[in-house]
């Protein structure tokens, strides 16, 4: 048995770890997910063996911004560390192949057990803290060097020449399997359609209100629609002028059939994004350095969503994007299996 560990802080690193297994599964389907949370129910509503053990630290944020950075990582330090006890406990039962998505404590008990592992990630380094809490964090990002460095391999979603244990895969997306007529047909998207999804997280309230705001005003001048996804921790009031579908298991298709998707710069939303074709628009967390660089990528700030009716406009008013490159997943499934 694999056991496959996927961090459930948001969501995207359960949607690229179903999209790897949906590769693996034909020819090798003894998986065992480790996670908590959203990822939890995402993993298992896909039909994959998953154990719901991780209670998860979520961020304190407040109109849009990340707050008590040095709070976050005590508590954070303290999630790390009854992780780890969750880890010592299913590594000591089983001694085959294990995959990491982000979770770290995991990794840290495989390298004292000397144990073959494979990690999934797009950071080799946290920037969250600063001041005091920074001398905290440099000491924690080089422990977390010096276990990537000890990983078997480690597979990064994103494009770059291969070096020492690296192995640059491109984007990990999701299979879209049917055409993108037959999804707008099946979710009723008969005009220009808006998708807003915030993550597994409740950071995303301030987005959906300055979204929902913005809306309103442009559909006095435009034939549009808007879907709300709020995810499994947000709870958004019914409204009659949009559509909330709540949490479901298939964001990436109702991406793929819309004409624009808003988002946090979350990376998994952005690369399904770009890799369908489908114009997008990122906002990050304030002060959240992986989502403002993965959001810079593309041209986006935090600052822009005070100007979001503007950005919807121009975007529903352009030419579609071109899909994207999205065999990441493919490859990253070879690579397992081969360690396999």
């Amino acid at each position: 048995m694999t056991l496959f560990f996927t961090s459930p802080i948001g969501l995207g690193h359960a949607t690229r770890d179903i999209a790897i297994a949906d590769k693996l599964k034909p020819v090798f389907n003894e998986i065992l997910f480790i996670t908590g949370a959203g990822a939890f129910t995402l993993i298992s509503k896909r039909g994959y063996s998953v154990l719901d053990l991780y209670k998860p630290v979520n961020f304190d944020t407040e109109l849009g911004k990340l707050q008590h950075h040095l709070r976050w990582m005590i508590r954070y330090l303290s999630y790390y560390r009854k992780c780890k006890r969750i880890a010592q406990s299913l590594l000591a039962k089983n001694s085959g192949l294990m995959i990491s998505d982000e979770d770290f404590a995991s990794l840290a008990i495989a390298e004292k057990l000397n144990r073959k592992c494979i990690l999934i990630t797009d950071i080799v380094e946290t920037h969250f803290t600063r001041r005091f809490g920074s001398i905290v964090e440099r000491r924690t990002n080089k422990n977390m060097r010096k276990i990537i460095d000890k990983c078997t391999s480690v597979i990064i979603p994103c494009y770059g020449d291969n070096k020492d244990n690296f192995v640059y895969v491109g984007p990990i997306v999701r299979e879209v399997r049917d055409d993108r007529v037959t999804l707008r047909k099946r979710f009723g998207f008969n005009k220009k359609t808006i998708v807003l999804s915030t993550g597994g997280t409740d950071a995303g309230k301030y987005l959906i209100d300055k979204s929902i705001e913005a809306y309103r005003k442009l559909r006095k001048k435009m034939d549009i629609d808007l879907v709300i996804v709020p995810g499994p921790i947000l709870e958004l009031a019914d409204a009659p002028d949009f559509r909330n579908i709540g949490f479901v298991d298939n964001l990436h298709e109702y991406i793929y059939a819309s004409d624009l998707v808003i988002s946090l710069a979350g990376r998994s939303t952005m690369d399904e994004s770009i890799a369908y074709g489908i114009p997008g628009i990122f906002i990050p967390i304030k002060n959240h350095f992986e989502q403002e660089e993965c959001a810079k990528r593309l041209g986006y700030n935090y600052g822009d969503i005070l100007r979001i009716d503007t950005l919807i406009e121009e975007k529903l008013s352009s030419e579609g994007n071109i899909m994207g490159n999205n065999n990441g997943a493919e490859k990253a499934a070879k690579l397992i299996l081969k360690l396999l």
